[in-house]
């Protein structure tokens, strides 16, 4: 009973560790945008250049992805996610201290790198670590707490700017990443204790070969391709959306105050912190299936997209919070995507598996944020912020979003 409790308490200590490490990762990613002001005052950035510092540590991410699949196979999480995080302490610093476009480029590429397994790694942990019926929910759970380094990335952010200048800053937030690295890599092991101790633990971290021909199998099988596709436009359409299509949308199309827009922004972070959990919970106990949530999920989001194409501009700020807060609810079920796969690999392959999905997942941010302002750019040039051109924007989301919630009925169920 005592070997239990243990065991237990230690894997909670797992969990938060896990979820310490993905706040840092989701305060890096959303770190620009309050201090944009002050890096085109100090180092003279047009809008191009500010995109592309920002948008590097997404590509970054997502090209680390399958490499961070074949670590965590291989060599296992702990020592990968410390040496990642390595790289991020040392990105901070060259962030904090540059002086040019590129030098600062150079820094979000490091943090992109350095934070690619902090999510992977966490669920690669909680792989290890928990009963296999409790890894949607616990999955959607680390989703949920890392919002919490967004809500930091904001008001937080900007009173350390306020107080120690944007520089100074970062340098004190890589010295607490630096620290929390060193508790990690002291506190947390790959598996418990008592599994170490079973001779079958022997062959439990396949080779670097071995892992490579699992991966040649996991890209040959069609729900991969289709799990991957749905999570690259679900997530990719959340995030522009969330991250930046919204306010101006907020703000010049429905006319509300920054104040205003940046309320209804926060309850559709809400509804993603709300989101996750739940549908995770539907997932493992109450429908016992990942296709029903996950699609489910997906209508909804289509659904709030085509209100707002017919949505009368003139409509008040409580009905676009609803919308906004049912989108972002809605969007939680995709985080069930990454148990699908898992369940349709061996448990030693499912690092690979997962990181794999979260390329795509991390490439549809990238891609989504630059191709809707594209699009909107291409077909209304001389208004490219105006109403016909988020409703293109729009439109063009839900029909994303409707081939891929139709695609998904062909996946194989795990539950």
């Amino acid at each position: 009973m005592d070997s239990e409790k243990i065991k237990s308490s230690r894997q909670w200590i797992v969990f938060i560790f896990a979820g310490t490490l993905f706040i840092l990762s989701q305060f890096y990613r959303s770190s620009v945008a309050v201090i944009a002001p002050d890096l085109i005052q100090d180092l003279n950035l047009d809008s191009w250049e500010l995109s592309t510092v920002s948008a590097s540590f997404f590509y970054a991410f997502a090209l680390m992805q399958i490499p961070v699949g074949i670590f965590l196979d291989s060599i296992g999480p702990r020592i990968t996610m410390t040496l990642l995080t390595l790289v991020a302490v040392i990105g901070a610093l060259v962030f904090s201290y540059g002086e040019s476009y590129y030098s600062l480029t150079l820094g979000r590429v490091l943090l992109g790198i350095g934070m690619a397994c902090n999510f992977m790694g966490g669920l690669k942990l909680i792989t290890l670590w928990f009963n296999p019926k409790q890894f949607a929910t616990l999955s959607a759970l680390i989703v949920s707490i890392g919002t919490a380094g967004n809500i930091a990335a904001a008001t937080p952010l900007v009173l350390m700017v306020q107080a120690m200048g944007w520089r100074n800053a970062f340098v004190t937030i890589s010295a607490v990443t630096f620290f929390i690295m060193i508790f990690f890599f002291l506190w947390v092991s790959d598996k418990p204790i008592a599994q170490k101790k079973e001779k079958t633990q022997k062959i439990s971290k396949p080779g670097i070969k071995d892992t490579m021909k699992s991966a040649r199998i996991l890209f040959s099988q069609k729900d991969f391709w289709i799990i991957s596709f749905s999570t690259f436009c679900r997530y990719g359409i959340y995030a522009s959306v969330q991250a930046l299509w919204a306010g101006p949308y907020l703000t010049k199309v429905a006319g509300f105050s920054s104040v205003t827009a940046g309320n209804i922004l926060l309850l559709m972070s809400i509804g993603l912190i709300i989101g996750c959990p739940l549908s995770g919970h539907l997932s493992d106990i109450v429908f016992n299936s990942r296709k029903k949530i996950i699609i489910s999920g997906l209508y909804g989001m289509v659904g709030i997209l085509w209100v707002l194409v017919f949505l009368p501009t003139e409509t008040g700020p409580v009905i676009f919070s609803i919308l906004f807060f049912g989108f972002g609810l809605f969007s939680g079920s995709g985080q069930i995507m990454y148990a699908h796969i898992k369940e349709q690999v061996p448990c030693q392959n499912a690092g690979m598996a997962m990181t794999a999905i979260n390329f795509f997942t991390m490439a549809g941010v990238a891609v989504f944020l630059q191709g809707m302002g594209a699009l909107m750019k291409l077909l209304y040039p001389a208004a490219s912020l105006g109403i016909p051109a988020f409703k293109s924007a729009f439109i063009f989301c839900a029909v994303c979003l409707t081939l891929v919630s139709i695609a998904y009925l062909r996946t194989k169920e795990t539950r």
